[in-house]
């Protein structure tokens, strides 16, 4: 083949790879690609140097991070958020999320100072929701545009960790094997009806100055869900897809939504794989996910194991597709990755599921 005729044939070559890339990235149904907004992003604090060069080492763009936190002030400052989102900054990570400066999941019977407002202690709950109330008006004043936090009695619950591939060890929930130990929390028995009345009674309180101040509040679901007539005398309310429906309709604001836990939302479902797409489109489309946590589960509600991203029983990429659909724009991050004896800290865990998302992200962009 001569010059003249090998670069003729380069050139239909490229002009018809072109036309398949086109045709490829006009997505699902003919429709023109949407551009992804989300990114990968991670949580941890208190946030310091040493882990932002750890995170941008791993394409990490958006941070919940926090300063350290004084139990005796029981809020964060404007210079402290300021401090920190400097500090991001520097990095080149943007500081995109902070939690609530109280209780994050932790069991009622081990939380000292801060757990008033699910014990529906009056005076003490309005102290607390008062310091919650400062700390929205800080993330204003400092540029934070979003909080996350839990409303429960209890932490993550789980049963004894069972073996994974690699030697690793996998968080493991068998309902069937779970004790009650002791029956009944300080809470006493939560019926639904306490439980909605404390989670309505937070939400009037804090969602209007969230409104005031347009600041995202993202409340993270119980994980795991449990049988209507509790745990440890719980009915875990945002433990069920309904649940987490009726949460989101509690204030009509573009600022209350959901810390939105594949995983955690799989723990919920009979059948995880095939029922995950509706419950995130639903959330997804009302613009009431705020963000992502973006783990794999094997099995389904009250047995499962938390897996590695690419072995569990959810297909993530159909699930960052969903996500694309209803143009979510936020930061996806990893969440509870398999732990192993050479990997105390979680470091080779959290990577490998970074690299993961990161990889995810573009190829559903590229594939339109």
């Amino acid at each position: 083949m001569d010059r003249r005729t090998f670069i003729a044939a380069c050139g239909t070559g490229a002009t018809l790879a072109g036309l398949n890339r086109s045709s490829q990235a006009a997505g699902r149904g003919g429709k023109a690609p949407k551009k992804a907004k989300m990114h990968l992003g991670t949580q941890q604090g208190p946030t310091t140097p040493e882990m932002l060069d750890y995170f941008k080492r791993h394409g990490v763009e958006g941070i919940c991070g926090w300063p350290t936190f004084s139990p005796e002030q029981g809020y964060w400052t404007r210079e402290d958020l300021e401090r920190t989102r400097d500090l991001c900054q520097q990095h080149g990570i943007a500081l995109e999320m902070v939690p609530l400066a109280f209780p994050a999941g932790t069991h009622i019977d081990r939380e000292k100072r801060h757990g008033a407002i699910m014990l529906g202690q009056a005076l003490e709950r309005d102290r607390d929701i008062e310091c919650v109330q400062k700390m929205i008006a800080a993330c204003a004043e400092a540029g934070v545009p979003a909080v996350k936090y839990n409303l429960a009695f209890m932490g993550v619950l789980r049963t004894r960790s069972t073996p994974g591939r690699g030697g690793s060890r996998y968080s493991t929930w068998r309902l069937a094997e779970a004790k009650q130990e002791p029956p009944l929390t300080r809470a006493g028995r939560i019926t639904e009806e306490i439980f909605w009345e404390r989670i309505t009674y937070f939400l009037d309180r804090v969602i209007p100055v969230c409104n005031q101040y347009k600041i995202r509040a993202a409340c993270h679901p119980h994980d795991p869900g449990v049988p209507p007539e509790g745990f440890q005398g719980i009915d875990r309310v945002l433990g069920r897809p309904e649940g987490l429906k009726r949460f989101v309709a509690i204030q009509e604001s573009p600022y209350h939504g959901l810390n939105f836990c594949v995983g955690t939302v799989a723990e919920m479902l009979a059948n995880p794989r095939q029922e995950i797409h509706e419950i995130v489109r639903y959330f997804g489309s009302r613009k009431k996910i705020f963000n992502i946590h973006f783990r794999n589960i094997r099995g389904r509600r009250d047995d499962f194991q938390e897996v590695y991203p690419d072995e569990g029983d959810l297909d993530m990429v159909e699930v960052a597709r969903d996500l694309l659909e209803v143009e979510y724009p936020y930061m996806v991050m990893p969440d509870h990755v398999p732990g192993h004896s050479d990997d105390p800290r979680g470091l080779q865990g959290f990577a490998y599921a970074s690299g993961y998302i990161k990889g995810v992200l573009q190829a559903i962009q590229r594939a339109g």
